[in-house]
């Protein structure tokens, strides 16, 4: 799953770069101009690229480590 994160990331980087859409000036929802429609939706995926990667390439037991180094609870 890690590698897949990572080419979600990549996929992320390319999007962003949106030279494509520079002059296009059409509205999304007759308000929202595309560009910044197209912004919001590439925030929400990076927000869940995000989640994906705190999920399932978090190390397991840094908390533990934490509190072990520090002498304290992890809870704290």
């Amino acid at each position: 799953m890690k590698y897949v994160v990572w080419i979600l990331i990549l996929l992320l980087l390319v999007l962003h770069q949106d030279y494509w859409q520079w002059n296009k000036s059409t509205l999304v929802f007759g308000f929202v101009p595309y560009s910044l429609a197209y912004h919001a939706v590439l925030s929400i995926a990076a927000a869940m690229v995000w989640l994906l990667a705190v999920q399932f390439c978090w190390p397991k037991g840094l908390e533990e480590l934490t509190a072990k180094d520090t002498g304290g609870d992890a809870g704290e």
